[in-house]
């Protein structure tokens, strides 16, 4: 049997797709771009993303190309992308950001007429559905992340469409993998019971107080730092994982460790409760669509017949950097934020910008990623805030008026 055969079976069972077992979604989406894109090519994305996706694409060897977004849902709108652009891309990757799927559907359509891979990012997204399909279904390939939604801190899959072309990303998978350790599986395995205890002794603002006093987070900010002679000087060693260590690696060191027994006993047990995650979510996530804080998007799909389970939920609100602050008072430590946008972060040196940049940054500067499990901490935290909701701008292509919403209790 192959590395991790049980746990990719049981997702495969989910989608209805063969799935390859990764230590992280960061390590399939690598798979994914190093098989499909000769180096060199381009790939066509959200600037509203994590660095992280960033510094994957670029240790692909590949050229990142930022897209125009909805200021509704950070996602990329097809419609806005130029021509031009749409004729020199090669490759296109979604980011369905916070569990908000990506406009897949047209996006597919338009590579099929191009005669291109669609790659989704499911890292958010497990349990969103489009069309009645789950999202993971719709192109080449899609990396999902466990840790994303059963609290494991680790695992992943990359589902694609056939079952030989699983077995050659097995054997890509496998030489990319590192040796783990007692010590690491151990480490890996005691974090989400960690994370698990701080948050039910109450004690997320002490405990992130400190760590932010004594330098143990790797991130001073919402992006981590670009360090750009470096970065620059690695593009000569692309495809390696190996020369992007430094950027790939922030936040899980081991993204590529071979988990042993102890590991994948816990994510096959985290994984059998991921229904029950799921419903959860949900339940959050239609409080928090009621508030007057929710997002466009998130409305429309609340009135479609519900909200997906989201791994966040997209707020939009005024004063955002100030209120993420102020949430810390309240026991919520906020993340997943994604400002500045990816081409005003790295700039044309790395990236090739967003030809419509406006969207993009006005949704990084608003966008508050909620926890729905958190749902109801959150409302009463931003209502004695007294937070303001954001509007998207009237220019946004998908804009239209909305009704005043009362905040939900």
């Amino acid at each position: 049997m192959s590395y991790g055969s049980g746990l990719a079976t049981a997702m495969a069972r989910r989608l209805g797709r063969p799935c390859v077992y990764t230590p992280s979604a960061r390590l399939a989406l690598y798979l994914a771009l190093r098989h499909w894109c000769r180096p060199g090519a381009r790939v066509l994305m959200s600037p509203v993303n994590d660095d992280v996706i960033l510094f994957v694409v670029l240790a692909a060897g590949l050229r990142p190309v930022q897209a125009p977004v909805s200021a509704r849902d950070g996602n990329i709108d097809p419609a806005a992308v130029p021509e031009e652009t749409w004729r020199n891309v090669d490759a296109v990757l979604t980011t369905n950001l916070y569990g908000m799927p990506d406009r897949v559907v047209e996006l597919r359509r338009r590579c099929d007429q191009l005669g291109i891979p669609l790659f989704e990012d499911a890292a958010h997204a497990i349990g969103t559905r489009v069309a009645g399909r789950p999202i993971g279904t719709f192109g080449k390939a899609a990396a999902f992340s466990l840790s994303k939604h059963v609290a494991a801190m680790a695992g992943g899959f990359l589902a694609v469409e056939d079952e030989r072309t699983r077995r050659r990303l097995e054997e890509l998978r496998d030489e990319l993998l590192v040796p783990s350790s007692l010590r690491t599986d151990l480490t890996t395995t005691l974090r989400p019971l960690a994370r698990s205890a701080v948050r039910g002794l109450h004690l997320v603002h002490p405990v992130w107080r400190t760590m932010r006093r004594l330098g143990m987070l790797e991130r001073d900010t919402f992006r981590m730092d670009l360090h750009a002679p470096r970065l620059a000087r690695c593009a000569s060693e692309a495809p390696s994982l190996t020369a992007y260590e430094p950027w790939v690696r922030v936040d899980l060191h081991g993204y590529r460790s071979r988990h042993g027994a102890l590991v994948r006993a816990q994510l096959r047990a985290r994984m059998a409760r991921l229904d029950d995650d799921l419903a959860r979510r949900g339940v959050g996530a239609s409080l928090l669509a009621r508030t007057t804080w929710a997002s466009p998007a998130l409305r429309d799909r609340t009135a479609d017949g519900g909200p997906p389970p989201l791994f966040r939920v997209p707020l939009l609100v005024q004063d955002r950097d100030i209120l993420v602050d102020r949430l810390v008072r309240h026991g919520v430590v906020t993340g997943y934020i994604y400002d500045p946008p990816l081409d005003d972060y790295a700039g044309a040196e790395f990236v090739e910008p967003s030809p419509d940049p406006s969207a993009a940054r006005w949704f990084a500067a608003h966008a508050l990623p909620a926890d729905p499990l958190l749902a109801q901490q959150i409302n009463r935290a931003l209502s004695k805030e007294r937070a303001t909701p954001a509007r998207p701008p009237s220019g946004d292509r998908e804009e239209r008026p909305l009704p005043a919403r009362p905040t939900g209790g």
